[in-house]
C-alpha cells in the first residue's frame, strides 16, 4: 500500500522523471484538505460502532428475512460475524481515506471478498446494502461542520462516498 505521496514518488521514479507540475499541485492540495481528512477519519473511528450497529440495524429493518431463522445473520455466530464484517470495511475505508489511496482497501478487504461470499452463501446484495448505509452515516458524521476544521469538504466526501461505493461494488 502506498499513501499518496508515495505513489506519486513511485511512479516518477519508474518513469526516471522529475515530480510534475500537476502532481505537485494534487499533492499540495491534499496537504492544505489534511486536517479535514483527518476530522472525517477521526469522526467515524469515533463512531464505528454506531454507525455498523445501526446499519445492521436499518439494513435487518428492511431484510427481515436475513435475521428469521434460516437466514444469513440468524443465530448469534452468524450476526456477530455479520456485524464483524462489516466493521472491517468500515476500518479499511478509513485507512483508505487517510491515504487518500482505495489500494490498501482493495488488497487486504475487497480482493475475493465477493467469492469468499458466493461460497459462503452470503447474498452480496444484502451486503451491499449494508454498506450503503455504513456510507449514508459515515458521510452525514463527517459532514457535520460542528467542532472541526472549516473549509469546503465537498470533494473529501466526494472521495469518502467512492471508498464505500467501491466496497458495495465488490460485494453485490
Amino acid at each position: 500500500m502506498f499513501d499518496a505521496f508515495a505513489k506519486v514518488v513511485s511512479q516518477a521514479d519508474a518513469k526516471g522523471e522529475f515530480l510534475s507540475t500537476s502532481q505537485l499541485d494534487a499533492l499540495s492540495a491534499m496537504i492544505a484538505d489534511g486536517n479535514k481528512r483527518l476530522d472525517t477519519v477521526n469522526r467515524i473511528t469515533s463512531n464505528a460502532s454506531t454507525i455498523v450497529a445501526n446499519a445492521a440495524r436499518a439494513l435487518f429493518a428492511e431484510q427481515p428475512q436475513l435475521i428469521a431463522p434460516g437466514g444469513n445473520a440468524y443465530t448469534n455466530r452468524r450476526m456477530a460475524a455479520c456485524l464483524r464484517d462489516m466493521e472491517i470495511i468500515l476500518r479499511y475505508v478509513t485507512y483508505a481515506m487517510i491515504a487518500g489511496d482505495a489500494s490498501v482497501l482493495d488488497d487486504r478487504c475487497l480482493n475475493g471478498l465477493r467469492e469468499t461470499y458466493q461460497a459462503l452463501g452470503t447474498p452480496g446484495a444484502s451486503v451491499a446494502v449494508g454498506v450503503q448505509k455504513m456510507k449514508e452515516a459515515a458521510i452525514s458524521l463527517a459532514n457535520d461542520p460542528n467542532g472541526i476544521t472549516r473549509g469546503d469538504c465537498s470533494q473529501l466526501m466526494s472521495e469518502l462516498a467512492g471508498y464505500f461505493d467501491r466496497a458495495a461494488a465488490a460485494v453485490a
